[in-house]
């Protein structure tokens, strides 16, 4: 790994580089990311072999990546009595710095939905256990998403990542308390030019940005990669569209949504 020290301006706060498609050319992937600003990123664990992935890879980057730890819905059908303990464990490290990504995905079901819902519901009893932020996914299953929460947690901040929901969708989350990813689905003309106007209802110390790299290769891109893989220096799109909707600069967005990822997260960075 290159010991250049990247001077921090942005926080991708969700980005899948334990992916397989970054396997061959990571360190580059990252080294790029420094140079484009990003000096801080925090991988998302996905399931209990991601999320230890997720912190070997956290190790080799001290103080400018960090993971969580968690199971996503999609994976929720392979938990066992053994993954909470297992997810404890993990959140024992001093990369790990949230518990998820966990929630419920009612789109797709790949799983069954009582197996989301258990599984949800006890990774939300182990951030309260822990007193750890969750980073949070939801689609199409906001009411029952909403009733777990609002039974299990009782005091650890929550993000909801990726936000791509109505209006009425992120009044009850920020009704909630609850903080808001914004990923380059805001940069897409066919579906998220309704979040230019929602983002602005977000209060700043709210507000996080995030790649979810390699998904979600921003369309607003000039000379996007021909394989469609999105990285995290690329967050600099994200930031453009949001700091337009804002109507604030660049650099004061990148001041802005780094506080709240740094006081979300309790990162340490130095």
């Amino acid at each position: 790994m290159s010991t250049t020290e990247p001077i921090a301006e942005v926080v991708d706060i969700g980005v899948n580089l334990a992916h397989r498609s970054f396997h061959a050319d990571r360190d580059k992937v990252i080294q790029q990311a420094y140079a484009a600003g990003v000096g801080t990123m925090v991988i998302t664990g996905t399931s209990v072999a991601g999320s230890e992935e997720g912190v070997r890879i956290a190790r080799e980057y001290p103080r400018h990546i960090f993971a969580t730890a968690g199971v996503h819905p999609h994976d929720s059908r392979h938990c066992t009595q053994e993954t909470i303990p297992e997810l404890s464990r993990l959140a024992t490290h001093k990369e790990v710095v949230a518990i998820g990504e966990c929630g419920l995905d009612f789109n797709r079901d790949f799983s069954p939905r009582p197996d989301q819902e258990r599984w949800f519901e006890a990774q939300v009893g182990l951030a309260e256990e822990l007193q750890m932020p969750l980073f949070l996914h939801e689609r199409d299953a906001r009411e029952r998403f909403c009733q777990i929460l609002a039974t299990t947690r009782k005091r650890v901040p929550a993000v909801i990542h990726c936000f791509t929901g109505t209006r009425e969708d992120l009044e009850t989350y920020l009704n909630m308390g609850l903080h808001i990813g914004i990923t380059g689905w805001i940069c897409d003309e066919r579906r998220g030019t309704h979040l230019r106007e929602l983002v602005k209802k977000i209060p700043l110390n709210r507000l996080m940005i995030e790649t979810d790299a390699p998904f979600l290769l921003p369309r607003s891109m000039p000379n996007r990669p021909k394989d469609g893989r999105n990285e995290p220096a690329f967050l600099s799109h994200v930031l453009q569209t949001v700091a337009n909707c804002l109507g604030k600069t660049p650099a004061e967005a990148a001041v802005a949504t780094t506080k709240t990822a740094h006081e979300f997260f309790g990162l340490v960075t130095n």
